[in-house]
């Protein structure tokens, strides 16, 4: 598969009749040759599968060939839009039946990520996935490995590492203008869904036009429920990875790139508990919190030259307004709701979501803003875009070594995003305490110590119960 589909058409000919494909410049100006398309198949098309799909497409610099949704009512505004492509429910269906497909969108709840984009990269076909790229750290590195064997031309959906923001954060990084950064502050208002509830109960009738057993996929068997589809499936384990795992990505990019970040070594957690009944605090262990603390810890790298200590606080929370930056100035986005603060030896860097409003506030009281950037036409920064055009160009080429967010690099931001959700989920194993009715000893309030290499905690076992999952009968990785 090193082999680009570009090169491949545009040196061999068909043999029915000899038929050449035309060079773009007999064509002439404005048009182009069948061989610079990229035949594209999206899976999971509504939200932010629509955007991916239609950003991919690029006005049609590329072919959408195929679409699959297991919602046909939702998938409706894409199946009307791209009329001529195959129309599916099930993806394996896809997948066996279209073999003219080159690359796959992949914009499903987490919990299929990585089922999907494996049978696509066994393929042989190029893959952009949504963000977190995977449901847990297995099935990070399994992903990362598979792209690099099967030689295909990966990108995760953060498509704030395509924005200037992030492009100047890592100059100002590199230049030293805040000296070694030794901690990373980092907050988001998510969740904006449930969380911190009692699992949904009661029977309700599955439209018709829904394929249940398609959405479960390798998550164990729940029946339909509408507090699951379409979208408050996040803050439950069996699909999503809650509010880390819906921001993370985004949140943790600028200064897990700008820093040269690797696998933590440690992680720890506090989670914000609820009152179901009486007046005993509970937690919900099928679902994610209503809020959580998650402290990481990184070694020096050779970028930055400090160890690093980075916070995570969600729910609402967040840390508070360091002193260098004037008290009414906003830190993250305009409302203070989401962002980061870099804490250096010579002064703190914030920026906002995507890496958006990144400014610079040096111990000497000076204040550095982002040059202003000319727009361009491009939808959310080309993330998608220039992943279709580094798929025609092929695995070694440069377009692919200049995508800002291949499994190379979002297979351990991901990893770091999902070992936070190991912390918190070891948080709520719970052991009864002999003779005192509905109380509990929690063994897993503690630090933990990663081994990143081997993918183990190495100071408590139950936690590793939770670095992969046990797929259902009939699904496996």
């Amino acid at each position: 598969m090193s082999i680009s589909r570009r090169d491949f058409l545009g040196k061999s000919a068909l043999a029915a009749g000899s038929f050449y494909i035309v060079p773009r410049h007999v064509l002439g100006k404005g048009y182009r040759a069948p061989s610079d398309k990229l035949n594209i198949a999206g899976v999971g098309i509504n939200g932010k599968g629509l955007s991916d799909v239609n950003n991919a497409y690029n006005e049609g610099v590329n072919n959408i060939v195929a679409l699959c949704d297991v919602d046909l009512t939702r998938a409706k505004p894409l199946f009307e839009k791209y009329a001529k492509a195959g129309q599916y429910q099930d993806w394996r269906v896809m997948l066996e039946k279209d073999k003219s497909i080159d690359a796959v969108t992949i914009s499903t709840p987490d919990h299929n990520h990585a089922a999907i984009a494996m049978a696509a990269m066994q393929l042989g076909k190029h893959v952009y996935v949504q963000k977190p790229m995977s449901h847990n750290i297995f099935e990070a590195r399994t992903m990362t490995e598979a792209a690099r064997k099967y030689q295909v031309v990966s990108q995760m959906g953060n498509q704030g590492a395509s924005s200037p923001g992030t492009q100047q954060i890592v100059k100002w990084i590199d230049q030293g203008l805040i000296g070694k950064v030794h901690t990373v502050n980092i907050w988001t208002n998510r969740p904006i869904w449930p969380q911190g509830i009692p699992v949904p109960t009661g029977q309700h009738a599955k439209p018709s036009d829904i394929d249940w057993d398609v959405w479960l996929g390798p998550a164990s068997f729940t029946d339909y429920n509408p507090a699951y589809h379409p979208f408050k499936w996040r803050g439950w384990w069996n699909f999503g990875t809650g509010a880390l795992g819906d921001m993370g990505c985004h949140l943790i990019d600028g200064p897990f790139r700008a820093l040269g970040l690797g696998y933590p070594t440690e992680v720890e957690a506090s989670i914000g508990s609820v009152f179901i009944s009486g007046n005993q605090p509970e937690y919900i262990p099928e679902g994610c919190p209503p809020s959580a603390s998650i402290q990481l810890k990184f070694p020096a790298t050779k970028k930055n030259k400090s160890a690093v200590t980075m916070n995570w606080t969600d729910g609402g929370l967040r840390g508070f307004h360091p002193d260098l930056i004037p008290a009414n100035d906003p830190i993250g986005t305009a409302d203070n709701s989401n962002g980061v603060i870099m804490i250096g030896s010579k002064g703190v860097l914030t920026h906002a979501t995507y890496g958006l409003e990144p400014r610079i506030y040096l111990n000497n009281g000076d204040k550095i803003e982002m040059p202003k950037v000319e727009p361009n036409n491009l939808k959310e920064y080309g993330h998608q875009a220039m992943w279709a055009e580094a798929c025609k160009a092929g695995f070694n080429s440069k377009e692919h070594k200049e995508l800002s967010s291949t499994f190379d690099y979002a297979g351990p931001l991901s990893e770091t995003v999902l070992m936070g959700n190991l912390a918190i989920r070891s948080y709520t194993l719970r052991t009864p305490i002999q003779g005192q009715p509905n109380r509990f000893n929690y063994p897993g309030r503690k630090k933990l110590l990663w081994d990143g290499q081997n993918m183990k905690i190495t100071n408590f076992e139950d936690a590793n119960q939770f670095v992969k999952r046990e797929y259902r009968a009939g699904w496996k990785l």
